[in-house]
């Protein structure tokens, strides 16, 4: 009989044993990291199949770590989507409604848990939320900048002038520096300094929030003109037909010709809506770069497998979808953003997960990932469970708001309730049609079901399912805050026209 080598033994038994072990030990209170970026379309991203964007680094975080294929914000709209974020709640409690008002200080912030249980807090970025810079409670380093900033200091590159857009350079820790260089590229290496100069003993928590890749679109000097030879897809709804615009709306029919609208985009009398899409797509490349750059340094520095890194979008955008542009509505390419999580010690690498989770639900997730347990009074729920597989009982439905902006006065107060097949869509104060999607069968949103006897009954109860989730939020009060701003109003005299009443109104 022929004898095993003990040597083979040994090494089958130590492949064994490195098998059956995680990948990497897991801590007890893992390190944070949370990219935000603005504007950032849930499609956007080369592994969701964009005919020519690439993001290797974002694609990377998808392979290594976990996708959510619904995650939603509640508000559509920088300043409250931003809001929602850190508190958990929804506009209508947080009282941030629009992008001029600041956020109350009576209100506590998810970092500012943190910081008491013991992390190292920064934030680094676009905080807009009042026309303000100044350190905010929960963050022991602090660096911003007054309202949008702007991507080059010279500001070069730009097509327009845009509400807000700030030269004053940065703040940080209350002492003003002029910003250098490209804002994408200047806020990671900032983030990069921070974490260098970190201590051992403590976990941290860094809030990287962008200001790209919001309107007026630059791309890094060494991106422009990369994809000036693409085509972008149009949407299916983006034709101004009658197919198109068959029991839809009045008011989105008018806003075709506003400054959301595709016939007098941002009032230019010369908009083209595809180089403005290329010119989207080329200032995403320096968002991945700088993922890419900061996954770099976390290997380097071993600690990207101690770290749970999040990237989120804070609204979508719309590129012609029912012939808009910009984001505020209910519609699926204003709501829907990227949400990507790497921590490969808890979570599956390549993990899809198609439950619907919210930015309402980062706060109170991230809280539960670092072990603070306190009554949060939050809008949002933790999704932690969602991530390991135990979901139930999960979110059946999604409460959507927007309310009325003097600045830009053609987008009606909005109130929808999402669920996983249908969306219903309430506006408020106007004389108009709601609106009912399948979501399933058409995914679109091209074919508006309110007026089809077949989904009556529906409509009528997703309308009371709706209100009753206002009610028992607490929503049924208008937030009605100061208006701040400059009016938009304006139309293009060889624009669309006005839209008629539809034929269900007339009796």
């Amino acid at each position: 009989m022929k004898l095993i080598n003990p040597q083979l033994l040994i090494i089958f038994y130590l492949t064994f044993v490195f098998e059956k072990l995680p990948a990497q030990e897991a801590s007890p209170r893992p390190n944070i990291i949370f990219i935000l970026t603005d504007d950032h379309r849930y499609d956007a991203l080369g592994f969701m199949g964009h005919p020519f964007l690439k993001t290797p680094h974002l694609d990377r975080m998808a392979r290594e770590g976990v996708h959510f294929t619904n995650a939603y914000v509640t508000t559509s709209l920088c300043s409250p989507s931003r809001a929602s974020i850190l508190t958990g709640l929804y506009a209508h409690h947080h009282q941030v409604v629009d992008n001029y008002n600041p956020i109350s200080d009576d209100l506590t912030i998810f970092p500012q848990y943190l910081q008491q249980a013991g992390y190292q807090t920064a934030f680094i970025g676009k905080w807009h939320m009042g026309n303000t810079d100044e350190p905010r409670p929960g963050f022991d380093h602090w660096l911003s900048f007054k309202g949008q900033g702007t991507y080059w200091p010279d500001g070069h590159g730009t097509s327009r002038v845009v509400p807000q857009n700030n030269f004053d350079g940065f703040n940080i820790n209350g002492k003003k520096v002029p910003q250098k260089g490209y804002i994408t590229d200047e806020l990671t290496d900032y983030a990069i300094e921070w974490l260098s100069v970190l201590k051992d003993d403590k976990p941290f928590m860094l809030y990287i929030s962008h200001k790209a890749v919001h309107s007026d679109f630059v791309a890094a000097d060494r991106h422009l003109g990369k994809y000036q030879d693409t085509q972008m897809p149009l949407p299916v709804t983006y034709a101004n037909t009658i197919q198109n615009y068959d029991n839809k709306p009045m008011w989105l029919k008018n806003q075709r010709n506003s400054r959301h609208g595709v016939d007098f985009a941002y009032n230019l009398p010369d908009f083209d809506l595809n180089k403005y899409y290329q010119r989207y797509t080329e200032t995403l490349l320096a968002v991945d770069d700088n993922v890419g750059k900061l996954l770099s340094f976390l290997e380097e520095q071993a600690l990207l497998d101690k770290t749970i890194i999040i990237y989120m979008g804070d609204n979508g955008f719309q590129f012609g979808e029912h012939g808009l542009i910009d984001k505020r509505t209910a519609y699926t390419a204003s709501v829907k953003v990227p949400l990507l999580i790497r921590y490969p010690a808890w979570f599956k690498k390549g993990e899809v997960v198609n439950e619907m989770v919210a930015n309402i639900d980062i706060a109170p997730t991230l809280l539960d990932i670092a072990g603070v347990d306190e009554d949060l009074n939050m809008d949002g729920m933790s999704f932690l469970p969602v991530l390991q597989g135990k979901p139930d009982p999960w979110r059946e439905n999604l409460l959507y708001e927007y309310y009325w902006e003097n600045n830009y006065p053609y987008t009606p107060t909005t109130f929808a309730l999402i669920t996983d097949r249908y969306k219903f869509i309430h506006y408020y104060g106007i004389w108009d049609l709601d609106e009912l999607y399948d979501l399933q069968n058409d995914p679109s949103e091209t074919n508006n079901l309110i007026s089809n006897p077949e989904f009556n009954t529906i409509a009528v109860d997703l309308k009371k399912q709706l209100m009753s989730k206002i009610e028992a939020t607490g929503g049924n009060q208008i937030p009605l805050l100061e208006e701040r701003g400059t009016q938009f109003p304006w139309r293009k005299k060889t624009g669309s026209k006005q839209a008629p009443f539809p034929d269900t109104f007339f009796k």
